[in-house]
């Protein structure tokens, strides 16, 4: 489809998304046909959990029951210890998950006809449950409002297209493009190189556009068949939401043509990690301005103060933006990731960056997070951090000029590292609330001793016989 034809379709792709109320969900259904709807929750990694169920079934009870478990579990399968704290509850209780109408669209790439429709999560007595990653980012999202803020983001998320691996013991590869050969050499930007790949990314916009999902631009990345999609800017929780789905999308796409998308953040050894980079902005809530510029355009306060908020507070959250041990081996230096919390103006060896702009769109750009990262929490530590700096009026560091890859690191080198960081910092128990700091922390120990029941070829191949 050409750009021309996409952009004239914008508006009617905005329009395939969401609903008032639940008579109008009925009659978005019965319009569409829609026989089943698969009823959506994010759990703590990003993954979809929740029923699938006849639509008019749906419809009898639109509410839901399932276990508080469900926001317990390891990326594994497996559960936090549950004697420690953050552990869960033993008796592994039902949460009431209750439909956002806001979310509801089709699942294209279904046999049948199929809806799709995301749930929060809550105790019986009406409270939010604190270890919801979609109800954390609405608690962040609260506190921006009762200072009169509106924080704005646009996510750029980056992937690999490679071969399908069944034995994981054995690298993954890229896969074949339409000339028959596999990608070996680095391909930034290039537009062959997209085009190797255009059948797959056709699927893609569609499926896209049939959920309502808006992308912004699509690139080739510096890795052998990594892409980066953008989407645009916009509210935090609806970005959010679109990360979720899209992730969800791509994947789907990428089996109809015999290949897997990746999101982790390293899949291949020798080749750039992959990012999931934030920009970030705030407007106020009256006047709708860019709190970023004061009156004569020229960066604020608040733009100083959000920025040292993230150069303070992004080593205490890096167990969020880069939550698995794979994580940690994207950000080596003198790579494309960054290793500190130093800023610039469009400087990318910085993990932080204000992209060029006019005082109007002055933002923040979050380059530390992994692609791997649950869209919710992501998003909502970034802001976190800023948020932190404005209240407190934080003053930044200087920016840097020249390279930032030869500067000391910043940034945790693994994940419990991360995660006494994480837990440690009293500022963070106030924003994301105790429940929730404790239950990540218990999960993220969970996954790092599964990880560590692995014996790795490195290992086999300088141990083996020299020790």
């Amino acid at each position: 489809m050409s750009k021309k034809k996409r952009a004239g379709l914008r508006e009617s792709i905005a329009e395939r998304r969401g609903v008032g109320d639940l008579e109008a969900a009925r009659e978005w259904v019965d319009d569409r046909g829609i026989e089943e709807l698969e009823c959506l929750v994010p759990d703590q990694a990003g993954v979809a959990r929740g029923k699938i169920m006849p639509a008019q079934k749906f419809f009898q009870s639109p509410t839901m029951n399932m276990p508080s478990s469900i926001f317990h579990q390891t990326i594994s399968g497996g559960y936090a210890d549950e004697d420690e704290p953050g552990g869960g509850d033993p008796t592994d209780a039902d949460l009431v998950l209750e439909p956002d109408w806001s979310t509801l669209s089709s699942v294209p790439w279904a046999n049948d006809p199929t809806g799709q429709i995301i749930h929060d999560a809550f105790h019986r007595d009406g409270r939010p449950a604190e270890v919801s990653p979609r109800q954390l980012l609405k608690r962040v999202v609260d506190l921006y409002a009762h200072k009169g803020w509106a924080p704005i983001i646009a996510p750029e998320i980056e992937f690999y297209l490679v071969k399908p691996n069944t034995d994981p013991d054995y690298p993954l590869e890229p896969p074949i493009g339409r000339s028959g050969r596999p990608e070996t050499g680095r391909q930034s930007y290039s537009i062959s190189a997209v085009n190797e790949f255009d059948q797959l990314f056709e699927d893609i916009y569609a499926f896209s556009e049939a959920q309502g999902l808006e992308i912004d631009t699509l690139i080739h990345e510096e890795g052998a068949a990594q892409m980066e999609i953008n989407l645009r800017h916009g509210a935090p929780l609806e970005l959010a939401d679109q990360v979720f789905l899209f992730k969800r999308t791509i994947r789907e796409a990428a089996l109809k043509h015999n290949m897997y998308a990746t999101f982790m953040a390293k899949p291949i050894a020798n080749q750039p990690g992959s990012a999931m980079h934030i920009h970030q902005s705030v407007r106020d809530r009256k006047s709708e301005k860019n709190i970023f510029a004061d009156e004569q355009g020229k960066p604020s306060a608040e733009f100083f103060s959000f920025l040292a908020g993230t150069q303070k507070y992004l080593p205490t959250v890096m167990c969020v933006l880069a939550p698995y041990v794979n994580s940690y081996r994207r950000l080596t230096r003198q790579s494309s990731a960054p290793i500190n919390v130093q800023w610039g103006y469009d400087n990318r060896t910085t993990g932080i960056r204000v992209p060029p702009s006019g005082p109007e769109a002055r933002r923040v750009e979050n380059r530390v997070p992994s692609s791997d990262a649950n869209p919710y929490l992501a998003i909502a530590a970034s802001l976190a951090c800023g948020y932190l700096g404005m209240v407190e009026g934080l003053t930044p560091t200087e920016p840097i000029d020249g390279s930032a890859h030869g500067l000391d690191y910043d940034l945790p080198r693994g994940l419990l590292e991360a995660v006494a960081a994480f837990e440690g910092c009293e500022p963070l128990q106030d924003v994301f609330g105790r429940t929730f700091i404790a239950t990540y922390g218990a999960i993220k120990r969970a996954e790092f001793e599964t990880f560590m029941r692995v014996i790795s070829p490195w290992e086999r191949e300088y141990l083996l016989l020299n020790v």
